[in-house]
């Protein structure tokens, strides 16, 4: 990857059906690994030249993950989607980054990100919201303290859209008019139905919900505020 003064391009990735390796699997490999499996890859293979510890092999009884000790070869990248190069030795991680650019896999070096094709985000989630956010390296210990502050940001908003997750296929499924959807989520999004919800106060939310919903939805806005936290 040539230095440059452009920013990254961030984005969202699915990892379903897709095959992943990390390569070391001391503390950042593990955290690499960790953060691999939540996110539902078809397959992690793990490689590292020393036994795992305790916390690691906690990890590795994960069914999609698999192990072994020894380096990381060329063959074992053939049909991978994502690469760590998380190894301990900046050379080896610098030697798989080169491998997978040249196959064209995407590769994060521990030891350089900019050895690799992306940077790795911290990532506050309150499901079902996620924020990814980015120093581009320039200050990791910034990016953990950001994070928690997002993460205290993103919990009343979850409860709004969990709340308008649960009524989108309900509206979408009457017969009305996708421009008469589109203008009911918006003023959905600008209500006060979040600081309500924020504040338990569903008795706000629910007679709101029935002067703005459609009629036919109406039987449906006890389930809607259901457990929401």
């Amino acid at each position: 990857m040539q230095h440059t003064t452009a920013p990254p391009y961030p984005l969202y990735l699915s990892l379903a059906n897709c095959h992943c390796l990390v390569a070391g699997f001391g503390s950042v490999g593990q955290r690499k690994l960790g953060g691999l499996l939540a996110c539902g890859p078809a397959s992690v293979l793990v490689l590292d030249l020393c036994p795992p510890d305790a916390e690691g092999q906690c990890l590795l009884r994960d069914v999609r993950v698999s192990f072994a000790r020894r380096a990381c070869t060329e063959e074992d990248l053939s049909g991978r989607f994502l690469v760590f190069a998380a190894t301990g030795d900046a050379g080896e991680n610098r030697r798989i980054a080169n491998l997978c650019r040249m196959r064209g896999i995407l590769c994060n070096s521990a030891s350089d990100p900019e050895q690799g094709t992306f940077h790795v985000p911290a990532v506050a989630r309150h499901a079902p919201l996620a924020a990814a956010l980015s120093t581009s390296g320039t200050s990791p210990a910034l990016a953990r303290r950001w994070k928690r502050e997002l993460e205290l940001w993103l919990a009343p908003r979850a409860q709004l859209a969990k709340l308008l997750g649960r009524l989108r296929p309900l509206a979408l499924a009457l017969p009305a008019g996708k421009g008469q959807n589109t203008q009911l989520f918006r003023k959905l999004a600008a209500s006060p139905l979040q600081d309500w919800l924020a504040h338990n106060d569903h008795e706000s939310c629910r007679r709101y919900l029935l002067e703005e919903l459609p009629p036919d939805l109406h039987a449906h806005i006890t389930e809607l505020l259901h457990d929401l936290s």
